[in-house]
């Protein structure tokens, strides 16, 4: 993992997840965590803000995650977890659309963990995606991927109850 990277600096703060990334073990599982605030503050906010503020986490962290990769001077540096924020974002896109499972609390939970095993198995087309896009475009596309995928599975899931 760089130790390269200045919190200070803001576009640093905000590729390793407000600090989360620095965690030395299960960085993107920690990162994963710098999307809960964010979801909490859209909870109560109209469905077009949630997808404006999901988009611009997505469009931003290309630019982001392209910056301090560069600056760390290695493709994908496992504390740059601006990825796994706004990959979450999209798998919880069900709840900010009204979707409606068990009860919000375990359905976040259960995104969570469907967001973190498929960005970490990275199967099929998340996996392509994760070796053949480099740069910011491939750090953020295989966790949107994964986002998509998780957010699919939860409504599939939840249609059945």
């Amino acid at each position: 993992m760089s130790t390269g990277f200045q919190l200070r600096r803001p576009v640093h703060f905000l590729a390793l997840g407000f600090g989360l990334g620095r965690v030395p073990w299960l960085p993107g599982t920690f990162g994963t965590l710098g999307a809960l605030p964010i979801l909490a503050a859209l909870a109560a906010a109209p469905a077009a803000l949630y997808l404006l503020a999901t988009a611009v986490a997505i469009v931003a962290g290309v630019a982001i995650c392209s910056r301090a990769a560069a600056d760390a001077g290695v493709d994908d540096d496992p504390a740059i977890v601006w990825d796994e924020i706004a990959g979450f974002l999209v798998a919880a896109l069900p709840l900010a659309l009204g979707g409606q499972g068990v009860h919000p609390v375990v359905d976040t939970a259960v995104l969570f963990l469907l967001f973190r095993l498929l960005d970490g198995a990275k199967v099929g087309p998340i996996r392509w995606l994760d070796r053949n896009l480099h740069g910011g475009l491939g750090i953020m596309a295989d966790d949107v991927a994964a986002g998509a995928v998780a957010a699919a599975a939860w409504w599939a899931a939840a249609s059945l109850l």
